[in-house]
C-alpha cells in the first residue's frame, strides 16, 4: 500500500469536526453548507469547531482539471469595469508564481449571488480572495473552513485575512491639491462603495472644514458608477453649485463621465472646473486633456491579496495590508 503523505496525514475530515462538536456528520454538513434544518446555535459550535480545526471541504471528485495544486477562488462586483481586469491579472500573474490555477467569477452586481458563489465556490477551491459586501456572520456559513482574504473592506475582521485600499488618504491627498491650487468652493461625485461607504464623503468633508472651505454634505452627490452617473452628478452639482470650480470624483470612470458633461455644457477643462479621479485607469489618459488622478496599482493590489492567501494557507492569519494611492497630476487640474 502507498504511503500517505505528510499533508494528506494532516487534512482534517468532515468526520473529524463531528467528532469534535459532538454532532453527526450530517450535521457538519448542513451547518457548513446552510442548508438550514439546524438549531442556530448548534452550527454556531460546528462553525467555530471547523474554523479551529482548519477544516476544508474537499474539491476532489469535482471535475477540476487540475486536483493536485492548489485552486483559489476569485470572486469581484463587475468584469466590465476597467479597475477589475488589472487587479485580476494582478491576482493570476501572483498565483501563476506559485503554480496555483485561478477561478474568476462576477457577481455582477448582485448582492445575493455573491453568497451563491462563494457556496458554490467554497466546495471547489482551497481558498477565496474577492469583494465582499457582506459581513462576516453573513459571509461564515458560506466559507466556514476555506480560507478567506478580502478586498478592500474595513479591518473589522478578526477571521479572515483583509488588504485595504487608503481611501482616505487618497481623498485627502486630492482635495488638498485642489486647494492648493486656489480652489475654494469644491463638489464631490461620490458612490456606494463595498469598503466603508462613507469613508470618502467623510473625509472631504472633514477636510473641507479644515481648510474653512464653504461647502457642506449639500456639495457631495451619490452616483451610480459609471461614466453615465458621472455625467448626471456633473450637471446636478453645477446647477446646485454655480460657484463651484472644482470637483473630485470616486472613480476614474465616474470622473471621465463628468468631464465628457463638462464639455457637453460647455465647461471648460480645467479653466472653470478642475476635475481629479481616482484609481489611475487608463482611460484618463484617452482624454484631453488627460486626467488627474489617485493612481492605484490594481496589479499589485492582486499581489497583496495572494500573498495574504498564501499565509492562510500556512495556518497563519496575517494582519491587515495597505494599500496607498499617490496623486497624479495631469492636465484636469
Amino acid at each position: 500500500m502507498a504511503e500517505k503523505t505528510a499533508g494528506a496525514d494532516k487534512r482534517v475530515t468532515l468526520r473529524d469536526v463531528a467528532r469534535a462538536a459532538g454532532v453527526s456528520h450530517q450535521t457538519v454538513s448542513r451547518a457548513i453548507n446552510g442548508k438550514g434544518e439546524i438549531d442556530p446555535e448548534t452550527q454556531r459550535r460546528v462553525l467555530d469547531v471547523a474554523r479551529e480545526l482548519r477544516y476544508r471541504p474537499s474539491r476532489f471528485g469535482r471535475g477540476l482539471v487540475r486536483p493536485d495544486v492548489v485552486t483559489i477562488g476569485l470572486v469581484v462586483p463587475d468584469v466590465v469595469n476597467p479597475f477589475y481586469p488589472e487587479f485580476i491579472a494582478g491576482v493570476i500573474e501572483a498565483a501563476g508564481a506559485r503554480d496555483w490555477q485561478v477561478v474568476v467569477a462576477s457577481t455582477e452586481g448582485n448582492r445575493p449571488r455573491e453568497l451563491t458563489l462563494l457556496r458554490s465556490l467554497g466546495q471547489q477551491v482551497d481558498a477565496l480572495v474577492g469583494y465582499f459586501s457582506h459581513t462576516d456572520a453573513e459571509l461564515e456559513p458560506y466559507v466556514a473552513g476555506v480560507p478567506l482574504a478580502i478586498v478592500d473592506r474595513a479591518p473589522d475582521t478578526g477571521i479572515h485575512a483583509v488588504v485595504r485600499i487608503d481611501s482616505e488618504a487618497g481623498i485627502r491627498a486630492g482635495l488638498e491639491h485642489l486647494i492648493s491650487r486656489g480652489h475654494r468652493h469644491i463638489g464631490m461625485i461620490d458612490c456606494v462603495s463595498y469598503c466603508d461607504p462613507a469613508v470618502r464623503s467623510r473625509t472631504f468633508l472633514d477636510v473641507s472644514r479644515a481648510h474653512r472651505l464653504p461647502i457642506d454634505d449639500n456639495w457631495v452627490f451619490v452616483a451610480e458608477e459609471s461614466m453615465a452617473g458621472g455625467g448626471i452628478a456633473f450637471e446636478t452639482l453645477r446647477t446646485r453649485h454655480p460657484a463651484m470650480t472644482a470637483m473630485i470624483a470616486f472613480n476614474d470612470l465616474v470622473a471621465v463621465g463628468a468631464f465628457q458633461a463638462a464639455r457637453r455644457l460647455g465647461v471648460a477643462i480645467p479653466a472653470e472646473c478642475a476635475i481629479v479621479g481616482f484609481d489611475g485607469l487608463s482611460i484618463g489618459e484617452l482624454i484631453e486633456p488627460p486626467l488627474t488622478t489617485l493612481h492605484l496599482d490594481k496589479r499589485r493590489l492582486g499581489e497583496l491579496a495572494v500573498a495574504q492567501l498564501d499565509q492562510l494557507l500556512a495556518g497563519e492569519l496575517p494582519p491587515p495590508v495597505v494599500l496607498s494611492p499617490h496623486l497624479l497630476v495631469r492636465g484636469t487640474t
